[in-house]
């Protein structure tokens, strides 16, 4: 697990000059009533920021404000490394292995299990909410967010811009592709999500909100406009940390599910087109991009009448590779694939806090109805967070759990990762030694007993995969075949 120490101590103080700030504004108006939740979901963020130090030239100065504000956890993990099982997870508060979701398809109606949670939105209206959100909250699919959230907004050109043909070189699939596009933020639909969220936030409310603000960046395809692009030089830019041999001690099988029928560029490919560098850039670019319009939104709700009623919710579904174990993109049980940014402030949450225990994105639901005084959900499987959020260092004895595809996963605890997969090869880190994950532990005596720990954690039943031919179920077959399983 990596973190920015100095930044991360810088929080409390910045947390401090802050409350200094706002405590200026008592002529603000609230609603008094129930407290208000603002819900804001970034695509395929990773910890490329620079409160969690995944890149140490990142700048996202809107996300290290909010991080100073409330309480960053920089050990959560989602609970599929791709957009749809993730996001259905979270909402729903159910895990892949529990509702079957493990891929880009089904949506939640199509799942005999999922089906009969009421979606975080649905469950905020039922309880007298005002729910509308913008953008991306559920998976892209046509009409799912439509489905699922009251009062959907659009989603205002979703992945595009896109150019008459591609930036990049790259021949496959038209999403990836990277470089300075558009001219102005002004065309990018986050830019356009950011401002229908302002406009939601200065209009006068007779009901407290849910209000969901999803961004698309840094998803690809990764444009932006040269702005962005200006503040990583391609000369100067830095290059993620990795080492020879590092894929040595992984299985066949471990290495086939993280590459077979996956759609992203190969290694080899980025190395003989000279394109690692463009490709952080890229992303870099998108995520100061995004930062840049997670700040409009909060400036928007900390100058109008909400600010001290609302609680805030900035996370991401996923992580993504560039270049560490010599892929790209998401979809896979490595700590580059789980991890992801998760911030919550509001009123009563301690500010500038981190906290390290090991937490989930379907921990979410049950902490926001707690947060707001609903009643739990019994069908629930994540944990409120509320306690971590009145002391980061109390006892956690929770762990937090990942899958793509049945029988394969890893299970996170504070200082440990353990993988397993479904042919029943193994994986084991140290994060205290090697944060990079760059030494399989598994055959080491020492680790032992606490592998046995982390292996108890692993389901016993799993749901059957639903759906069919997105490429997470493409490479869990094709893995598959490869060990000669039907």
């Amino acid at each position: 697990m990596r973190v920015n120490v100095k930044i991360v101590l810088a929080l409390a103080v910045l947390g401090v000059l802050w409350a200094c700030k706002s405590d200026k504004n008592p002529e603000k108006t609230e609603i008094d009533k129930k407290p208000n939740v603002l819900f804001i979901a970034v695509d395929d963020l990773n910890d490329w920021i620079g409160v969690l130090g995944g890149h140490p030239q990142a700048k996202t100065p809107h996300i290290d404000k909010l991080a100073s504000r409330g309480i960053l956890f920089t050990n959560a993990h989602c609970q599929a490394p791709v957009c749809n099982p993730s996001r259905a997870s979270m909402m729903t508060s159910l895990y892949p292995s529990t509702s079957g979701i493990y891929f880009l398809n089904p949506d939640i109606t199509e799942s005999p299990v999922a089906s009969k949670n009421v979606v975080m939105p649905k469950r905020f209206q039922q309880e007298g909410y005002n729910v509308s959100a913008a953008g991306k909250i559920f998976h892209n699919a046509k009409g799912i967010n439509e489905r699922h959230i009251p009062n959907y907004g659009g989603n205002f050109g979703g992945f595009g811009p896109m150019p008459e043909k591609k930036i990049s070189s790259y021949p496959g699939h038209p999403l990836w592709d990277w470089g300075i596009y558009p001219e102005r933020d002004e065309r990018m639909p986050d830019y356009k999500i950011a401002g229908w969220a302002i406009d939601q936030l200065t209009q006068k409310q007779k009901q407290p909100f849910w209000l969901g603000v999803g961004f698309y960046r840094p998803h690809v395809p990764q444009f932006a406009p040269q702005k962005w692009f200006d503040l990583y030089p391609l000369e100067s830019l830095k290059l993620p940390q990795t080492i020879r041999g590092d894929l040595d001690d992984i299985s066949p099988y471990g290495l086939n599910i993280t590459r077979l029928r996956h759609v992203s560029p190969k290694h080899d490919w980025v190395i003989q087109n000279d394109q690692w560098k463009p490709l952080v850039q890229s992303y870099l670019a998108c995520v100061s991009f995004v930062d840049e319009q997670v700040g409009r939104v909060l400036k928007a709700l900390d100058e109008g009448a909400y600010g001290k009623n609302t609680y805030v919710v900035l996370l991401s579904d996923h992580g993504f590779h560039f270049g560490e174990k010599e892929r790209y993109a998401k979809r896979s049980l490595w700590e580059d694939g789980t991890r992801v940014p998760l911030i919550i402030m509001g009123p009563g949450i301690p500010e500038g806090r981190v906290c390290q225990k090991p937490v989930q994105l379907l921990d979410i639901y049950p902490t926001l109805l707690e947060l707001c005084e609903l009643e739990e959900d019994s069908k629930h499987e994540g944990i409120s967070l509320v306690p971590l959020l009145q002391n980061t260092e109390r006892e956690w004895l929770h762990y937090a759990r990942t899958s793509f595809g049945p029988g394969n996963y890893a299970i996170v605890s504070e200082k440990y990762r353990f993988i397993q997969y479904i042919d029943g090869s193994e994986e084991f880190y140290d994060h205290t030694k090697d944060p990079m994950e760059w030494h399989n532990e598994i055959s080491n005596k020492d680790y032992f007993e606490i592998i046995e720990k982390h292996r108890a954690q692993i389901p016993k039943e799993y749901h059957e995969v639903l759906g069919k031919g997105s490429t997470g179920h493409l490479s869990y077959e094709a893995s598959a075949e490869q060990l000669g399983i039907e």
